[in-house]
């Protein structure tokens, strides 16, 4: 296993992290797995042994049920050198504290996920979305003291727009808050948008990536094809919405070259699709999950797989996405001195 650095702090992570949604299988989360406390047993086990070191987490899954679980499954003692992040926004309960990322919230929340974890410190603490209510202020102050509290290690954001990165690291700097180290971000094949700012954000001001979804719901994995029946046990035939898909045409042609190269290798869709993820810019980690040992023993083995440069070029020449302003005009006028930040988008169009 290759262990890469986390953004510009001294922590290395695997770069594959078990991601634990499918944990509880609680409320909406039923539609993805539900993952019974021996079987997440076997799971970590699983990961571990392949070198694994990194689980994710949040509260909200399964309502703290996975949380729960991942604290049973350990025992109340991590094998020595497993890290754990969790994450904190959306609602766990009734009140109007219950959710966003207040201060008096971040704070609860986090002494919460540790009860929860039956540990006394989260590696990596996240602010699971953006809260347009709280001043980033009151949120980066909280998270300060989490840090220096020393309930929380590492802190780093999910779902933000670059808008929102920015200010966020800017106020860090300003205020002498601990800034983010990462961000956790929905990137594939199939959605390759975060190309337009997170990406570029993340090699600029040195943030790991770690990447949520990678395989789109199951959608790259090889098991949905252009005009067959869809599988009927999976999270997208129980009703998930995510991701949504813009350009179905673009998707099948997508699937068509990760299944012929994974055909020609001879490994399943999902590891070509994961393959091509842990070769691009400022990604740390790419979060694999599933309902059984057999679907991450599979995605274990996108560890091993090195694309060629041929076969990497085919999948990023099917999964070009259009370039938007002002990224088309910064390709036609600027292009005489783009950066490395720059080039990581608009260089394969030019």
């Amino acid at each position: 296993m290759e262990y890469r650095q986390l953004g510009n702090s001294g922590l290395k992570i695997s770069k594959l992290t078990l991601g634990t949604m499918t944990f509880g299988g609680q409320g909406g989360f039923a539609r993805i797995g539900a993952v019974s406390l021996a079987e997440a047993r076997r799971l970590i086990d699983l990961v571990v042994e392949a070198g694994v070191n990194l689980i994710d987490t949040a509260d909200i899954y399964s309502a703290g049920l996975a949380e729960e679980i991942i604290g049973e499954a350990l025992g109340g003692k991590r094998p020595p050198g497993l890290l754990i992040a969790s994450k904190a926004r959306f609602p766990m309960g009734p009140g109007p504290n219950d959710r966003g990322l207040s201060r008096w919230r971040l704070i609860r929340a986090a002494e919460a996920s540790l009860t929860r974890l039956r540990t006394d410190v989260i590696d990596l603490y996240q602010v699971h979305q953006w809260d347009g209510l709280t001043p980033l202020e009151e949120t980066l102050e909280a998270l300060d003291n989490l840090v220096r509290s020393g309930k929380v290690r590492y802190v780093g954001c999910s779902n933000f727009s670059g808008w929102h990165v920015m200010k966020a690291l800017e106020i860090a700097r300003r205020e002498g808050r601990i800034p983010f180290v990462s961000q956790q971000i929905h990137y594939t094949l199939q959605a390759r948008e975060a190309e337009y700012e997170l990406i570029p954000i993340a090699i600029d001001q040195k943030l790991g990536v770690l990447v949520w979804s990678p395989l789109a719901g199951g959608l790259l994995s090889g098991k949905y094809r252009r005009n067959k029946a869809a599988p009927t046990d999976t999270r997208l035939a129980a009703g998930w919405k995510e991701p949504p898909i813009s350009d179905e045409n673009k998707l099948w042609d997508i699937v068509d070259e990760v299944v012929a190269i994974a055909d020609a290798r001879k490994v399943s869709g999902a590891q070509v699709a994961l393959a091509w993820l842990l070769g691009r810019p400022a990604v740390s980690t790419v979060i694999i999950g599933g309902r059984s040992e057999a679907q991450i023993k599979d995605n274990l083995g996108a560890a091993d797989l090195a694309l060629t440069a041929e076969e990497r070029a085919r999948l990023d020449k099917v999964s070009l996405p259009t370039l938007i302003y002002p990224y088309w005009h910064q390709a036609w006028t600027a292009n005489d001195r783009l950066g490395p930040a720059d080039l990581s988008l608009i260089g394969p169009h030019l």
